[in-house]
């Protein structure tokens, strides 16, 4: 079944509440099912006094642009938590650069530029939060968040604030400790002194790379797969002779075949059947098991799902990535140019 519609709480206390919301107004993919609750917080004190009050057993997701989710077409239930543009402000002071959680990659690497800091240019390529990039340890072009973050300040799943060193997330490979429920709303990025326009160029020749390589004007969710140990996920994907393979309207993209498309009507099903589908043709051919990079959340309809590929109740990425059980990871953009 999908998720029912919620009377919400009264908003109030600087939150704003909506039942039945529409994900896919924003998601990239422009697919899947209305969260049950939406909550948008004024502060980050908000936040933390709404999620104490919440019912301990309510699921929180947090949600950025969804340039890196499949939304499963059944909804998301529980509440999901985008942050406002008041905390996407981003300010620099003595080297460091402070960005809100809801403040895009790119708008983070141009204040870098701008106050002449180098080493955060690889966020150019990174189409999501940094609340997302925080969380998964998103990278792009030889560097990851790991590399930049001094700290970040958590709104945690009981309601209270709290800021982290970095060591404190345990970063590897697209992955951190950050818990399930917990919401990034702030981070502190350091880098190293550079000219403003060495900088610059470098993130030009990234966002011409990125043109040049990936299907950026259509409707998908960035990298797909992580990129195993000693390979590119792309070239085992076109090895397994995955390359604009389709399933109803979704295909894997022809430019970047580690990118899922959705041609225009596509269902998630029917993109995360697909994204089933091409790991397993690559376990076939070259005995390498990909891990999805996207995020996977909310409520399959069976009846959409094609056989074998994870119909019921699923709500979480845990379900069928063989991830090892990892809780849900927030939202996750795409790796840029490295996958």
């Amino acid at each position: 079944m999908s998720v029912p519609p919620l009377t919400p709480p009264a908003s109030g206390r600087g939150i704003k509440v909506e039942a039945g919301a529409s994900l896919a107004a924003f998601i990239w993919f422009r697919t899947g099912g209305p969260a049950q609750t939406l909550v948008r917080p004024d502060t980050a004190t908000d936040l933390a006094a709404y999620l104490r009050d919440l019912d301990p057993s309510t699921p929180v997701l947090p949600v950025g642009v969804g340039s890196n989710l499949i939304v499963r077409d059944g909804g998301v239930p529980g509440v999901v938590v985008r942050l406002p543009k008041a905390m996407a402000k981003v300010s620099v002071q003595d080297g460091r650069v402070r960005a809100g959680a809801g403040a895009m990659g790119i708008t983070v690497a141009s204040a870098a530029r701008d106050a002449g800091i180098a080493g955060l240019e690889f966020l150019r390529g990174i189409p999501g939060t940094v609340g997302g990039a925080v969380r998964m340890n998103a990278g792009a072009y030889g560097r990851d968040v790991s590399d930049i973050l001094i700290e970040a300040t958590v709104v945690t799943r009981e309601g209270s604030v709290e800021t982290w060193p970095a060591a404190r997330f345990g970063y590897v490979y697209r992955h951190s400790d950050l818990p399930a429920g917990a919401v990034v709303v702030e981070a502190v990025f350091s880098g190293t002194p550079g000219e403003p326009a060495v900088i610059g160029a470098e993130m030009d020749r990234i966002a011409a790379e990125r043109e040049a390589s990936q299907p950026l004007r259509s409707r998908t969710g960035g990298s797909t797969f992580k990129n195993p140990e000693g390979h590119k996920a792309w070239a085992l994907i076109d090895a397994a002779g995955c390359r604009g393979l389709t399933r109803g309207d979704a295909q894997v993209s022809e430019k970047h075949c580690n990118f899922l498309l959705n041609l225009g009507s596509a269902s998630s099903a029917e993109i995360e059947a697909l994204g089933e589908e091409v790991r397993t043709k690559v376990k076939a051919h070259s005995g390498v098991t990909l891990e999805w990079e996207i995020q996977r959340v909310g409520i399959s309809l069976p009846s959409r799902m094609r056989e074998g590929a994870g119909g019921g109740p699923a709500l979480s990425t845990s379900d069928a990535a063989g991830d090892g059980g990892r809780p849900p990871l927030g939202p996750l953009p795409h790796a840029g140019g490295e996958a």
